[in-house]
């Protein structure tokens, strides 16, 4: 599992020019997955993205958690995060978890974040989505599974 977390200060996803879905301060997850990932891998990763302390404190050192401030979170789903392009100029998707098994560790992954934090915003896997944020920083980090 890979998951691109940015610090927004507000983002939103339209759907065939309807907003879907938007939040104000808080937390933008690109999430994909690959071979291997599953339930225990979701719930790793989302605990330790759930608990990095990332916002700024008084003396502007990341010192405070998102769940220490109550901030809002929207969760995409983004099978190009697992793009290979070693070779050519086409990027290759081979790692990218099959869309079927793909879309139920989506859906594990929103129940699993609002099992923790009530609401969740996100967008409607395998669609054709508008992602607009604004990067607060920017703050930006590459959270994958095989690294924690």
């Amino acid at each position: 599992m890979r998951v691109v977390l940015q610090v927004v200060k507000h983002a939103s996803v339209t759907i065939d020019n309807k907003l879907y879905s938007s939040i104000n301060e808080g937390f933008l997850l690109l999430v994909g997955f690959t071979s291997g990932d599953n339930e225990e891998t979701i719930r790793k990763m989302i605990d330790k993205i759930v608990s990095l302390r990332v916002f700024m404190d008084e003396n502007g050192k990341t010192n405070l958690g998102f769940l220490d401030l109550k901030k809002e979170l929207m969760c995409i789903s983004q099978f190009t995060l697992y793009a290979d392009v070693k070779k050519g100029r086409r990027p290759s998707f081979v790692d990218a978890l099959n869309p079927l098994e793909a879309s139920k560790l989506y859906d594990y992954t929103l129940d699993y974040l609002k099992s923790i934090l009530g609401e969740v915003k996100h967008g409607v896997f395998g669609a054709d989505m508008k992602v607009e944020l604004l990067n607060d920083g920017p703050f930006t980090l590459i959270v994958d599974s095989r690294e924690l």
